[in-house]
């Protein structure tokens, strides 16, 4: 499911919108960390809850991926959580 509240962009070092997608699930450290990380530099991201919306699974898995959270921005996509790699993907 979207969290409507947080669907926005961010603008990239090259100055085009990146949107901002994280795929996280109910109970899930890391993707509470990156949420957090997101929130504490004000960039404004779409939350896919697998929780929510188990079809999501579906959408990960033809993406590659089996586990959350998955963080893409703008073409990147990367697994896991790590606040270097992520400051990195969003020009910080």
């Amino acid at each position: 499911m979207v969290n409507a509240s947080r669907c926005a962009r961010r603008v990239g070092n090259d100055g085009d919108k990146m949107e901002v997608v994280i795929y996280t699930n109910t109970g899930c450290s890391a993707c509470h960390q990156a949420k957090e990380f997101l929130t504490q530099h004000n960039v404004s991201f779409v939350e896919k809850s697998i929780a929510k919306d188990p079809s999501l699974i579906n959408e990960l898995a033809s993406m590659g991926f089996r586990a959350v959270p998955v963080i893409r921005v703008g073409d990147e996509t990367m697994l896991g959580f790590s606040a270097v790699k992520l400051r990195r993907m969003l020009g910080l």
